[in-house]
């Protein structure tokens, strides 16, 4: 679709049917202090154009009425395509107008930032009344010019980054020092987007959705979609030699440099999870380099005190940590019975003996964490992830290979977890160790973990800002485990402990607020190289970090939830 279309098509989205020009008035808000309104100008429209390779490029118009604004806007972006060489095809065209306007001072913004959490302020922003120095929220986020680093848990301006992209954006004249009672301006915006594909979307203007494409509550196939645009960023970032390019941070387009071998596995399950939906010759392939790097790489064989064969996960640091053991026993069982493979069978039973050899035969209480060299003990408890990813993964080895003495451990953990009352740390992987658990296991105290595990942070999964992508997992567990519970008579009466409507409004909550942490082309745009991300999962207040183990999360929850959804879709 040519460019010329695209902005016939986007205007057409944006024109409003309640004024002669196309657009309502601007609503203005005053802040106590600020003055009279100032005389803003009636028609402000953003142009935002990129390659999809390179960072968009924003400019902005001001006018009289939408058509001259559009007229202006139209020729700048125009001329600037064709002084970059873009030409024909392939573009990204986003175009915002702006609505409403909250005029404060320097000094109340500045303090009203301190309520804000990093990368969280949804606003534009305009430094003078006329306009003539203004900025959207993407380009605010995009380049980190509210954003202080990771120390810092508030939306803070940072003058370099503020300074270094409002000249590149503006010209050399531009200047950020603003005396503190000097007005400031927030801009509220409606806008539109259209990609390659000549889809126009409309935005989303307020609340957690802000500078999104609008979407419904998903159904199956949206989130079909989402589980494999999610599942070929991970297959792209899998190199030649199975290794995964572990993430990237994308305001300045750097990858991230370290490398964790717990979420090389981790990722790796979730691959098999994915392709178990979706199938594809890329994605196995991926998936095989992956587990190959796994197995002949990253895991080492050990001969136990007792003469038992083990495996272990060796991390960075010659660390052996539990949860690398369990992750990596997860993605071999996933593995087999997606792939239909029993290859490393005799690999997962060395697994799971390195887990046994890890737990303490009395107490039932594991250890986290053993130097690799002499399988000396370095941290008796490092993370609470562990114990849950340990269980279950002993719980999926036994469904596998009919061993009962893996399920024999899971019950000696669960014995000590009761008794350090673990369901109090509210833990995805505990729900699905209990989950699975209870289907071998059907008994009370378990079932009862499982309810106090979730019950109590219902609140908590509606109301949290973040993404938090666990969250999901952490539902979708707990929901597999109610219905078994609602289909054993003799312990029904557990249900009561649960307000399902409530639960329930959570777990449809949490999965639609998910795609707040999606890369659209609409958002991706505005970063250093947006191909790199488009697509992917980011976590907001990391910087919009984009990293092998964030996607790993949002897949497991939404292959999940794409299963629940199917079903009841199915019967409705």
């Amino acid at each position: 679709m040519s460019l010329c279309a695209q902005l016939a098509a986007v205007r057409s989205a944006l024109a409003l049917p309640d004024g002669p020009n196309g657009a309502g008035p601007v609503v203005q808000v005053l802040e106590p202090g600020c003055g009279p309104a100032p005389d803003w100008p009636a028609h402000t429209l953003f142009f935002s154009v990129s390659d999809r390779h390179s960072r968009a490029r924003t400019l902005h118009v001001r006018a009289a009425s939408f058509d001259e604004a559009w007229a202006q806007g139209q020729a700048a972006v125009l001329a600037l395509c064709a002084a970059q060489g873009w030409a024909g095809d392939g573009l990204w065209l986003r175009v915002d107008r702006v609505e409403r306007v909250r005029v404060l001072s320097w000094q109340g913004l500045q303090q009203a930032l301190q309520r804000v959490k990093r990368n969280y302020f949804r606003h534009g922003l305009a430094l003078d009344a006329q306009c003539r120095w203004a900025f959207t929220e993407q380009e605010l986020n995009a380049n980190a010019m509210l954003y202080a680093g990771g120390g810092v848990a508030h939306a803070r301006v940072n003058p370099a980054h503020f300074q270094r992209y409002g000249r590149l954006r503006h010209g050399a004249d531009f200047a950020l020092a603003l005396a503190p009672q000097e007005p400031v301006f927030l801009l509220g915006t409606a806008g539109a987007f259209c990609g390659e594909d000549g889809v126009v979307h409309r935005l989303v203007g307020e609340g957690p959705g802000v500078g999104r494409r609008e979407q419904p509550p998903l159904r199956a196939p949206d989130v079909r979609a989402l589980v494999a645009s999610g599942a070929d960023h991970l297959a792209r970032q899998v190199q030649a030699d199975g290794r995964f390019v572990y993430g990237h941070f994308p305001c300045f387009g750097r990858e991230i440099g370290t490398y964790n071998a717990l979420r090389h596995a981790s990722t790796t399950y979730a691959m098999a999870e994915a392709w178990g939906l979706l199938g594809g010759e890329a994605l196995r392939a991926a998936t095989e380099r992956a587990l190959h790097h796994l197995v002949h790489t990253l895991i080492v064989r050990r001969t136990l005190p007792d003469g038992r064969a083990a495996a272990f996960l060796v991390d960075t640091g010659g660390e052996i940590k539990l949860g690398g053991n369990a992750a990596a026993l997860l993605a071999l069982v996933q593995h087999a019975e997606t792939m239909g493979s029993r290859e490393h069978t005799a690999l997962m039973t060395e697994l799971a003996e390195g887990i046994v050899f890890m737990q303490d035969g009395h107490s039932g209480a594991f250890r986290h964490v053993l130097h690799a060299d002499d399988l000396s003990l370095k941290e008796a408890f490092r993370i609470i992830y562990y114990d849950g990813e340990a269980a279950f993964s002993l719980c999926r080895l036994h469904a596998f290979d009919g061993q009962a003495r893996w399920l024999d451990r899971v019950e000696m953990a669960f014995a000590h977890f009761i008794d350090a009352r673990h369901w109090q740390t509210h833990d995805h992987w505990l729900a699905y160790a209990v989950n699975e658990l209870t289907r071998h296991r059907p008994d009370p105290r378990y079932f009862r973990f499982g309810l106090q595990n979730v019950v109590g942070h219902l609140d908590f999964v509606l109301q949290r800002q973040t993404t938090f992508p666990t969250l999901l997992e952490l539902m979708l567990a707990a929901r597999r485990m109610l219905d078994r519970l609602a289909a054993l008579p003799a312990l029904r009466h557990l249900l009561d402990e649960v307000d399902m409507d409530t639960f329930q409004r959570a777990l449809a909550h949490r999965a639609n607020h998910l795609i707040n942490g999606f890369f659209w082309p609409e958002m991706a745009m505005f970063f250093k190289r947006p191909a790199s991300v488009a697509g992917a999962f980011f976590i907001r207040h990391q910087a919009f970090r984009v990293r092998i183990d964030d996607i790993e999360h949002h897949l497991s929850g939404y292959v999940a939830y794409h299963r629940w959804l199917s079903a009841r879709e199915a019967l409705a």
